[in-house]
């Protein structure tokens, strides 16, 4: 293929290896989704697959691919999610044995799964804090055992795996697509929709989305090659990595027509939006091409777009902290010190003449202090319309109420909340 190292020949082959293996994922037009941007849009659902993500494509693609001896060594891979889980299915339906490095920190109903799809072919070792932390420690052992490394992202099998992807879009659509919305964590997704699109609709935009705290593709293209980047906001697990793949930045810098970012507030809106008006349940990375169509918001109007979401891997468990942050992203949620003089009637003077008839107080932290004239308190506010902000904490400074505003010190009230 033209400016790629991925061979559409490769692609097809497998294409047909992946035939009942996986599901041909529909590709649905959204009808919300279209009539809110004035666009034509379409959504990718790999988050039906059997392993409610895309990750199963490359994973069995690059272990079927291995030579008798390396299937008989066995694999090894890192993952705290998603390329687990493929890894585990694939190692199951061919009979090979498989461990992988996952963190201590892993959810436990992410193990389960893993454990789940792998059955008896399956080894899951837990070690360290962090993906970084796992993923040196499977190299080691990979390296020990001499068995074969599966990377999540970074080799031309996995690539060409999650390439069929593309293939599939572009037989399933009956029109031009005018622009392709991808998330980008490593580069194995994209580079490979990317480089179909680009030998197969060429006129197709494509536009790679990246979480705000963890841009580590645009930093590399940037930089003119991949960097290790510092720090990065892990909550959007499966986009979040620190370094791209050296195979995946250079697929990705000569396909990707431009690079977006989305924060973790606009994910978490984006994933209860997907959940109550489309009965969709969507992962972080999952609903990131969605979250970014407000970027876009003009030039998407009256055009095809497709929208890959990639997974529906998503612990209920975290639904709570998901609709904090989209509260708090909208303008709705907002948390203050609160400066209360410790006399009677403090309280009901605060409700009464500083919260307006729609605010709910929704957390209320305090110590009353016999030795001093005015307490602290941690104090959480919901609001109706992000408008009623202003006339709040105007009311706070007339009188005397406010301490200090917290929503931009997440370190400090988080440890409370």
């Amino acid at each position: 293929m033209s400016n790629t190292e991925i061979n559409i020949k490769s692609v097809y082959e497998a294409e047909r290896r992946l035939k009942g293996i996986i599901n041909k994922t529909p590709l649905e037009y959204n009808e919300r989704l279209s009539n809110l941007y004035g666009a034509n849009i379409y959504l990718k659902r790999e988050d039906l697959q059997p392993v409610r993500s895309y990750k199963i494509r490359g994973a069995y693609n690059k272990i079927f691919s291995l030579t008798e001896k390396e299937r008989e060594n066995g694999i090894v891979a890192a993952s705290a999610g998603n390329h687990a889980q493929g890894v585990a299915l694939a190692c199951r339906k061919l009979e090979i044995k498989g461990v992988i490095f996952m963190p201590v920190t892993t959810p436990s109903q992410k193990i389960v799964q893993v454990q789940m799809h792998g059955n008896s072919f399956v080894e899951v070792v837990l070690v360290g804090d962090t993906f970084d932390e796992a993923f040196t420690a499977s190299m080691e052992y990979s390296k020990d055992n001499k068995m074969e490394f599966v990377h999540p992202f970074d080799d031309s099998k996995i690539i060409e795996g999650q390439a069929t992807v593309g293939l599939e879009i572009i037989n399933q659509i009956d029109c031009n697509i005018d622009i392709l919305f991808a998330p980008l964590g490593g580069g194995g997704l994209l580079s490979g929709v990317g480089s179909i699109l680009k030998e197969l609709s060429p006129e197709t935009k494509i536009i790679a989305v990246e979480p705000e705290d963890a841009t580590s593709m645009k930093e590399a293209v940037e930089n003119g090659s991949p960097i290790t980047l510092h720090e990065i906001d892990t909550f959007v697990d499966g986009a979040a990595v620190k370094r791209v793949g050296d195979l995946t930045y250079k697929i990705c810098s000569s396909l990707v027509s431009e690079y977006t970012s989305v924060p973790v507030g606009k994910v978490c809106t984006s994933i209860l939006e997907m959940y109550n008006r489309d009965g969709i349940i969507t992962e972080p990375a999952g609903v990131l091409s969605v979250s970014a169509l407000d970027n876009f918001e003009t030039e998407i109007k009256g055009k095809t777009i497709v929208c890959v979401i990639s997974g529906g891997n998503n612990d209920i468990t975290r639904m709570e902290d998901i609709k904090e942050k989209s509260l708090m992203f909208e303008g709705l949620k907002h948390y203050f010190l609160v400066t209360f003089p410790q006399r009677a009637g403090a309280l009901k003077e605060f409700l009464l003449n500083v919260l307006g008839d729609d605010d709910d107080i929704t957390f209320f932290e305090y110590s009353k202090k016999t030795s001093r004239s005015t307490g602290p308190a941690v104090v959480g506010i919901q609001l109706k319309k992000k408008e009623d902000f202003e006339p709040l904490v105007e009311r706070m400074k007339e009188k005397g109420f406010l301490g200090e505003y917290l929503n931009h010190k997440p370190e400090f009230f988080g440890v409370l909340i």
